[in-house]
């Protein structure tokens, strides 16, 4: 099921956007990275992507402005918080605007992938009755 899972990772540290990426990668996740909240948005606009581990400290458009946007346009798109920083304020208000989950970093690898999974399966459920809805509305069975 991870292959599956169009995933996109959004940190402004280089260093940790790409080790991040690669250890999915060899986990078998198709997995992108941008390095900020306005890349992320526009990444989301051009290509389907089920789940989003957003950096919440991040230079211009902190974590919390991008999870508001991308929860505006993209609401069906499960989105994972990722802090190096102790906060339980911010994680609160993360869970209040929509996040699906929070971790702090460093994280460890396997429990980032098990939320991730837990995100998608999330996604698919909401897709699925979205569809269903609809086809009761169009008079299908």
């Amino acid at each position: 099921m991870i292959e599956s899972i169009k995933l996109l990772v959004v940190d402004d540290e280089l260093d940790f956007l790409e080790t991040l990426m690669k250890r999915l990668r060899k986990r078998g996740v198709h997995v992108q990275g941008v390095k900020s909240g306005e890349e992320a948005l526009e990444c989301l606009g051009r290509e389907p992507i089920d789940v989003v581990i957003l950096d919440v400290k991040m230079p211009g458009m902190n974590g919390l402005e991008t999870l508001k946007a991308i929860k505006a346009k993209h609401p069906l798109v499960e989105v994972i918080m990722l802090t190096g920083h102790a906060n339980v304020e911010t994680a609160v208000t993360g869970m209040e605007l929509g996040a699906f989950d929070y971790l702090m970093k460093p994280m460890d690898i396997d429990e980032l992938l098990y939320k991730v999974q837990d995100a998608y399966q999330k996604k698919m459920l909401h897709e699925t009755r979205i569809a269903l809805r609809r086809k009761i509305a169009e008079g299908g069975e």
